[in-house]
């Protein structure tokens, strides 16, 4: 594996082309993108910081890449990362991870956004970077991701990174605002499954499954899970059918099976509160704790990548804003957590890994895979 990686690294990454005016390149842009990746994978999380930690470990890095001027200064790290393409620079890290893990069969990937808080430029008039990613739940790695553009929104941006994954046999879930025909068309068309959350973006759609298990219709429960803690105890109750021939009527979708209602009960001392969400999907009814563990799976993203993108990398806070620097970093970090989480032989957690990336220049190595 650990050969694998480095091969994969080298390959994939060097594709990326140069922006600088040859005049202007001091620095080979494989030893920038190399540098940037060790320190954010120790630690650094902005570019001051990453020139720091080249600095303090200038003898490491000359040996190992053949230095002539040294670390670049935290300037030309922002400014080389301002003009790579983040499009191209995407499309390397998904080929790389394409190589990197093999999808189990029936691997949930779960589709969502999340917003780069402090990349807001007000001064430019730019709003704050919003990207899509990919999560795939049993290999938990990040399988790619896209920069929504200014202008535009997560339903065109989906397409995008759908098209670059190789997603056959795969479950893929998303929030109400992937639920698109043209979304799940694309998606059985690249011989994967669906689940999609309903809300009021599909016309009448919500309403009629709503309305259905609402009535005496409505199938009964297969499966209840529990989960508890924090002095908090959650019920679901999953409700599922595919005798929908009556919805596809009115509702053409491409592969679509069956309808499920997930009704979650929360006590805490003494408020209960009851919420149902409905789902439409291209899996058959015939295996309920399947569709559960989809839908669970999904929300779960939450905290196995956001949380842990804003806990231990601190993405939430970083306020890196000029040209791509933003989401260019934002996928440095997304290369970084893949590369520790792959790391099995230390159990601690991500922010722990980090920290020994830091300390020790052979773990560093052990998690980047060799050279």
């Amino acid at each position: 594996m650990t050969d694998k990686i480095s091969a994969s690294i080298i390959h994939h990454f060097s594709s990326i082309q140069d922006p600088r005016i040859n005049r202007q390149k001091k620095h080979q842009l494989q030893d920038i993108f190399f540098i940037t990746l060790c320190a954010v994978i120790c630690g650094a999380d902005n570019w001051v910081a990453i020139e720091e930690f080249g600095e303090a470990k200038e003898d490491w890095f000359t040996e190992l890449l053949g230095l002539k001027h040294g670390i670049p200064s935290h300037d030309t790290f922002g400014d080389v990362f301002a003009i790579i393409d983040t499009e191209a620079f995407s499309e390397c890290f998904s080929k790389w991870v394409s190589d990197l893990a093999t999808l189990t069969e029936g691997e949930v990937i779960a589709i969502d956004g999340k917003c780069l808080r402090r990349s807001i430029d007000k001064a430019s008039n730019k709003s704050a970077i919003y990207m899509v990613s990919a999560w795939a739940q049993q290999n938990s790695l990040v399988l790619g991701q896209v920069k929504v553009n200014e202008k535009s929104n997560e339903i065109t941006a989906i397409p995008k990174l759908l098209s670059r994954l190789d997603i056959a046999g795969a479950v893929i879930t998303m929030d109400a605002m992937g639920c698109q025909k043209k979304i799940a068309k694309l998606i059985i068309e690249k011989k994967a499954d669906y689940i999609l959350s309903l809300k009021g973006n599909q016309g009448n759609l919500h309403d009629d499954v709503r309305t259905y298990f609402e009535s005496s219709l409505s199938p009964e429960t297969a499966t209840v899970t529990f989960d508890g803690g924090h002095g908090r105890i959650e019920t679901r109750s999953v409700r599922v059918t595919d005798e929908i021939e009556w919805l596809k009527e009115n509702h053409s979708w491409s592969g679509l099976k069956s309808i499920i209602a997930v009704t979650a009960k929360r006590e805490a001392k003494d408020k209960i509160t009851e919420e149902t969400r409905y789902f439409i999907g291209s899996l058959s009814a015939a295996n309920p704790k399947q569709l559960e563990h989809a839908i669970r799976a999904h929300w779960a993203v939450e905290n196995n990548l956001h949380w842990v993108l804003d806990m231990a990398f601190d993405e939430d806070s970083n306020r890196t804003r000029q040209g791509h620097s933003a989401s260019n970093l934002a996928v440095i970090r997304h290369i970084a957590l893949n590369l520790i989480k792959n790391e099995k032989s230390s159990k601690v957690g991500v922010k722990t890994k980090r920290l020994k990336a830091g300390w020790s220049d052979d773990y560093l190595l052990k998690i980047i895979g060799g050279i």
